[in-house]
């Protein structure tokens, strides 16, 4: 899954709008449009187009490491320098006295982009949900009368008992999850890395979220229920003790 997929992906199942992005991220919309299509050449080269990366993908809870080591390995280079104005939405205008030297101007000028992009990476540093990736995963801490697991590379699935619902998801491919109980209390959110394989118990009810359909392969109360979407297609479901059949 590409890296502009991916983003799309995780900005829908977050519930966000791109002005909404733009707006947490201070990366302009124009930007964010092309980046979700995979089109960097709006960021002004390499270094920018890592910073952006970087910045969306540590605000909508993915892993920017695995993010921005995607886009290296797809797009190596050195990048090429930009102004600070073209790529950044500036709160406030900033005015600067005319200098009497041209090359004091664009030292000026240099110095204050530098000092723009190093800034707003600092401010929004630490923003956004953290959310479980690689072998770190783990599943956020589940409400009273619930009961859930850590992944497992080979889990044995539990057949349904009474009011209680069992979902397996394994990766084939990396893909965005979220799981619920009944009442809406978040059991996992996260990115699991292809190959992963996580299981979660509850009673009554099982909401996912999955942000690639395509990438994962579900299996409910002990029974194989498939791949539940296309790849890159963002799909909610939720099973219940008697069956494994979604609604």
């Amino acid at each position: 899954m590409s890296i502009g997929v991916t983003l799309a992906a995780a900005r829908n199942a977050a519930g966000m709008t791109v002005a909404q992005l733009s707006g947490r991220t201070r990366v302009r919309e124009t930007v964010i449009y092309a980046i979700e299509r995979d089109d960097f050449s709006l960021c002004g080269g390499d270094f920018y187009a890592r910073g952006h990366v970087r910045n969306i993908a540590r605000t909508l809870g993915l892993d920017p490491d695995v993010i921005v080591h995607q886009y290296d390995e797809e797009h190596g280079g050195v990048p090429l320098p930009v102004r600070a104005a073209a790529v950044f939405q500036a709160e406030s205008t900033i005015k600067l006295r005319d200098r009497r030297s041209p090359n004091w101007s664009t030292a000026m000028a240099i110095a204050l982009a530098i000092v723009a992009v190093f800034g707003v990476t600092r401010v929004m540093s630490g923003s956004g949900d953290t959310l479980a990736t690689g072998a770190d995963l783990k599943p956020t801490p589940t409400p009273k009368g619930s009961t859930t697991t850590r992944p497992s590379t080979n889990p044995k699935a539990a057949k349904p008992a009474s009011d209680l619902v069992t979902l397996q998801v394994k990766a084939n491919k990396p893909s965005w999850v979220e799981v619920s109980d009944s009442k809406g209390k978040q059991m996992f959110r996260g990115t699991m890395p292809a190959g992963q394989t996580a299981t979660w118990k509850t009673h009554k009810e099982m909401r996912v979220t999955i942000g690639n359909a395509g990438g994962v392969d579900l299996q409910v109360n002990g029974k194989h229920v498939g791949v539940p979407g296309k790849v890159g297609q963002l799909v909610r479901r939720s099973f219940g003790p008697e069956e494994p059949g979604s609604r």
